[in-house]
């Protein structure tokens, strides 16, 4: 009995062990659409064609690096298109294969059209900088980790009110999403106690690289104001803002000093290692795309290995609770927002070349958590995903 007693206990051991360890195969769609952005009236850097595929990428090394102790494998599947309805297309073929996750980089219409397609998937939003997305048009099966207009110029304008800089010139640039974000920035300025003293909304078609330091001074003559804050997302003149202004202040929102979820000079609470294997892997810096589907796919693989299961279901569910922190090299534990499926993040504020601070800001608070104070809270939102199912 004493010898049989011993390999009794091993034996329930192992079989209260087996469903821990069983084999798990996760398999994760990436799904990449950015449209043509149009003639560019400056030389502005563009961004990188494999922004956020790359970032998914090492996320998959990243999670079965950890995840073969385990007996946890994670497969990429990437389909990238020229348009929102090929995208859509291939989208569905995976779906029909059995793929039931996916990391999407795509502009808002083309997700809210992914999302009705494929009702039973679950789509962790890694392009889309979209409000509407978080507050007005929410999908039951849609998560954002990339931060929202409202989250970025929040994180700016707490920092313009650290800097007692309250009064602002805004620049609007005319495109759709420059419009997005001058909103953003306005909403910001109101909460924050920042007057904008004036706007100007550039409506110049012509390159300001010969012509910035004849017209930018002029163009900036209005009333006095502690900072100029501009909107455009394209890079059609913001670049030229800088040094140009009529009076000698500084140039924030979408150039100067720019609120973003992730930039080089991060290097913090681990993120320097990350830093480092990215650019080995993808031989170039990782910018806010690329750590939005790294991040995505950490969520799903964190996810998984806590629920023995690749079910999109039940990670949707878990990521709405309070159960699954994530640990994004940000200095805080991550979490998904239950009312609209946003991550809460810091948001590091940077120029160029340097961090210049992290927002939440000091003395910024919230009843529930401090990153709540950056982008629409629950009241501010009419999204309920905790009270939605798939």
């Amino acid at each position: 009995m004493r010898t049989l007693l011993p390999c009794l206990f091993t034996a329930l051991g192992l079989l209260a062990a087996g469903p821990a360890n069983a084999d798990l195969d996760v398999r994760i769609g990436y799904l990449g659409y950015t449209p043509e952005r149009g003639p560019l009236l400056s030389n502005v850097i563009p961004e990188p064609l494999d922004a956020g595929r790359r970032g998914a990428e090492l996320a998959i090394v990243d999670s079965n690096s950890t995840g073969r102790f385990l007996k946890h494998s994670y497969r990429l599947e990437s389909a990238e298109a020229q348009s929102g309805a090929a995208l859509l297309e291939q989208a569905r073929a995976l779906h029909a294969s059995g793929l039931r996750l996916f990391v999407v980089n795509a502009p808002a219409d083309t997700l809210r059209q992914l999302a009705g397609a494929l009702p039973e998937s679950l789509l962790l939003n890694a392009g889309s900088a979209d409000d509407s997305l978080r507050t007005d048009n929410c999908a039951a099966n849609l998560l954002h980790t990339l931060p929202s207009r409202a989250m970025l110029a929040d994180a700016l304008g707490q920092f313009l009110a650290a800097r007692r800089w309250q009064r602002a010139l805004l620049i609007p640039g005319p495109t759709a999403d420059d419009q997005a974000y001058a909103d953003a920035l306005r909403r910001a300025a109101k909460r924050f106690g920042v007057k904008i003293v004036a706007e100007k909304p550039w409506s110049f078609d012509n390159d300001q690289r010969r012509s910035a330091q004849a017209e930018m001074p002029l163009f900036t003559q209005t009333a006095e104001y502690d900072v100029v804050l501009v909107a455009d997302e394209r890079g059609d003149f913001g670049e030229y803002v800088p040094y140009q202004t009529w009076y000698p202040r500084p140039v924030a929102g979408t150039q100067g000093l720019t609120p973003t979820g992730w930039h080089k000079t991060v290097e913090t609470y681990g993120a320097a290692q990350l830093q480092k294997r990215f650019e080995e892997h993808a031989g170039r810096w990782m910018n806010d795309r690329d750590f939005a589907a790294w991040i995505a796919v950490r969520s799903i693989a964190t996810a998984a290995n806590k629920l023995r299961s690749s079910d999109a279901l039940a990670i949707r569910q878990l990521a709405l609770s309070d159960q699954l922190p994530l640990d994004g090299f940000k200095g805080r534990k991550l979490s998904f927002r239950a009312w609209n499926g946003q991550l809460r993040q810091p948001i590091p504020v940077v120029q160029p070349r340097a961090l210049v601070t992290t927002s939440p800001q000091d003395g910024f608070l919230h009843p529930v958590t401090d990153l709540d104070s950056l982008g629409y809270d629950r009241p501010e939102s009419r999204c309920r995903l905790n009270e939605k199912d798939l």
